[in-house]
């Protein structure tokens, strides 16, 4: 894909070409970008530029982009994006060059396998064109895992140094795109020697959400590309041009997303949910009820999967920060949906500031272990009760 099509990030745009520009390209560069930021998006866009024809238009067999005192410019184009339609740029958008690598995490498809990326190719152009801003769990499931653990293998780390070894087929340039480095273990290893000292004019692009889980000796040779959250603005407006949505619904969608464009598409699929009922019997069963409605409703929430409970907790966030926004601003001044502000004006009867931002610490907490897999009604049990504890001493105000 251009650059064009990467949901805003103008900067990092900006400075990825003007790194090629000016010969400041390392051998190694770490994408890092929280989920829904387009981390992936923009390292593919990044591949796609560096092999497009109009922007080399013939092999480089004596240029370079990693740091020559004396650049060799004599082909070289001044372009800000690729072009899109010469014969790299098509392959490249297909996921197909011959000359750009994925790597990333995979199962084994029957027992005894030892998988290698490739095993998995067409499952990974199909995933990336639907869901380019998707996450390591929906690459798991749109695999097949299910609870199933994906790695980054020792083979296939030996895959990545056979194939870097090769000459370039078309482009002059080799480039490995290694999405999800967490997952590489110890085995990672094997390819220190390759990022050091790599064939000519080939590049490592790590794409990450997670600095702290790549292995310490990988990320010691990586030049950092950090990639911003994206504004509520570019959000809502990707909505509107890309899912045709109305912007009032786009702007609703984008407050709530925290800057996270895979979020957004999540909430946008389920749009419907009455995620407001929900949270209103579980304040109720917590505040009123008691015992009998909170376990129900606890084996009701545990059946919703991993993904409606994070973003039911999420939606339970948003309308606590709009209640600290009514508190400590005047009202009119805060531009939410009628139902919404009502909401949160209750949410405020029943917890002041320092209650609210306590309740969205545990909020955090649970979606964080949401995402590793906690045992869902063991977890939405003990958030009941930490619930309860953290507002006990207010007056009950039931939530109609």
């Amino acid at each position: 894909m251009p650059f064009k099509n990467v949901i805003a990030q103008k900067e990092i745009k900006n400075h990825l070409v003007e790194m090629v520009q000016h010969n400041r390209l390392s051998h190694a560069l770490l994408f890092l970008g929280n989920e829904g930021s387009g981390a992936l998006s923009l390292a593919i866009a990044f591949a796609q530029y560096i092999v497009c024809e109009k922007i080399f238009p013939q092999q480089p067999k004596e240029q370079s982009l990693f740091g020559l005192e004396e650049p060799q410019t004599t082909n070289y184009k001044p372009q800000t994006d690729s072009c899109g339609i010469c014969p790299s740029c098509i392959k490249a958008q297909q996921l197909i060059h011959p000359d750009i690598h994925f790597s990333y995490p995979v199962i084994p498809k029957k027992s005894g396998d030892k998988p290698i990326s490739t095993d998995y190719i067409s499952e990974w152009r199909e995933f990336v064109s639907q869901y380019p801003y998707g996450n390591s769990y929906d690459w798991l499931q749109f695999i097949g895992a299910e609870n199933k653990q994906g790695n980054i293998t020792a083979n296939e780390c030996n895959d990545i140094i056979r194939k870097l070894n090769l000459k370039s087929f078309e482009s002059g340039y080799k480039i490995l795109i290694m999405w999800m480095p967490e997952y590489l273990g110890n085995e990672g290893n094997k390819l220190l020697k390759l990022i050091e000292e790599p064939p000519p004019n080939t590049l490592f692009i790590l794409v990450a959400e997670n600095e702290s889980l790549i292995l310490q000796t990988i990320l010691s040779r990586t030049q950092l590309v950090k990639i911003p959250l994206l504004d509520t603005s570019n959000i809502e407006q990707a909505l509107i041009e890309r899912a045709k949505i109305a912007p009032e619904k786009a702007r609703q969608i984008a407050s709530i997303s925290e800057g996270n464009y895979r979020e957004a598409i999540q909430l946008l699929q389920h749009a419907e949910e009455d995620w407001q009922g929900l949270l209103r019997d579980w304040l109720n069963a917590i505040l009123k009820t008691g015992p009998t409605a909170q376990v129900k409703w606890i084996d009701d929430v545990s059946k919703l999967g991993r993904e409606r409970q994070k973003q039911f907790l999420r939606y339970f966030n948003h309308l606590l920060e709009q209640a600290i926004r009514l508190k400590v601003m005047d009202e009119h001044q805060v531009n939410i949906p009628d139902n919404e502000k009502d909401f949160a004006i209750r949410l405020n009867k029943i917890a002041d500031i320092s209650q609210q931002q306590a309740i969205i610490e545990e909020l955090d907490k649970a979606a964080y272990y949401i995402e590793r897999n906690a045992h869902a009604k063991m977890l939405f049990h003990a958030l009941t009760i930490k619930l309860y504890h953290i507002v006990a001493h207010k007056t009950v105000a039931v939530v109609n």
